[in-house]
C-alpha cells in the first residue's frame, strides 16, 4: 500500500491540516488492485466488509469483540467514514479500517475473488423517490459482485428497517442462486448507548420501527 493524498500533505496542501488517519481511513487512491489483506493488516485472518459502515459503530463493537478476524469498512461518504476512523484510531484498533470508496467499484476492481468471509449490508439507504431507484446498492449486479468476493460458505448479513427494500433485497439475493437462506439474528435487548448494532438500528429501534434481518450463506450456484 503507498501513502498519497489522504495522508500525505504533498500531494494536497489543503488536507494537510486534517488529522492523520493513515492507516485507519485511506482511499483507492492509497491503493493497488487487487488489494492484498495481508499487507493490510499484517496478517492472514479472515476479513470481513461492512458495505456502507457510516459512523463504524458496527467495525469499533466487532473488531473489539473479535480480536482474531479483520475489519473493513466501505463508506462513499469521507466524512462520515473518517469519523468512524477516529475512533478506531483513538482505541489504536489493530483489526479494523475504513475504505473511503464508491463500494460497487472497490468490490468489482480491487477485492480478490473470495477473498472475504462475510459481507454486511446494515440500513442501505432506501432511495424513496422512483427516479433515484437506480442509485440504490442492492441490484442483481451488486448480489454477484459480493457472490464473487465471499469465500465458499461466506455470509451476507443484509438488515433494514424499509420493508419494501427489504423485498427488493431478498428477491434479488432468491433469484441469484448462489445463497443459501440461514435462520436470522434475534433483535437483542441494548444495555448501553453504543450497545446497538450500527448507530441507524439505534435510531429506529429507540423510535419504535422495526428492522428485518437476513443471513444467507454462499453456495455452490446451480448449474
Amino acid at each position: 500500500m503507498t501513502e498519497k493524498r489522504e495522508h500525505g500533505a504533498a500531494a494536497n496542501p489543503a488536507k494537510a491540516e486534517r488529522e492523520n488517519l493513515f492507516p485507519w481511513f485511506f482511499t483507492l487512491d492509497d491503493v493497488e488492485a487487487p488489494l492484498s489483506w495481508e499487507s493490510l493488516f499484517g496478517n492472514g485472518n479472515p476479513v470481513e466488509l461492512d458495505i456502507g459502515c457510516g459512523r463504524g459503530l458496527f467495525l469499533f463493537n466487532a473488531s473489539e469483540r473479535h480480536a482474531d478476524r479483520n475489519f473493513v469498512g466501505m463508506e462513499i461518504d469521507f466524512k462520515e467514514g473518517r469519523r468512524g476512523a477516529k475512533r478506531l484510531k483513538k482505541q489504536d484498533r489493530p483489526n479494523a479500517r475504513v475504505l473511503g470508496c464508491d463500494a460497487k467499484r472497490a468490490l468489482s476492481e480491487f477485492v480478490p475473488p473470495e477473498s472475504v468471509a462475510a459481507a454486511h449490508v446494515y440500513f442501505p439507504d432506501p432511495w424513496w423517490k422512483a427516479r433515484h431507484h437506480k442509485r440504490r446498492l442492492f441490484t442483481a449486479e451488486f448480489t454477484e459482485m459480493v457472490y464473487r468476493i465471499l469465500q465458499p460458505g461466506g455470509e451476507l448479513h443484509g438488515w433494514t428497517d424499509v420493508f419494501d427494500y427489504w423485498e427488493l433485497m431478498t428477491g434479488h439475493i432468491t433469484e441469484h442462486g448462489g445463497f443459501v437462506e440461514q435462520p436470522p439474528p434475534d433483535e437483542r435487548p441494548a444495555h448501553h448507548h453504543m450497545d446497538y448494532h450500527t448507530s441507524f438500528e439505534r435510531k429506529k429501534r429507540l423510535a419504535g420501527w422495526p428492522i428485518y434481518r437476513g443471513l444467507w450463506t454462499k453456495t455452490a450456484r446451480p448449474e
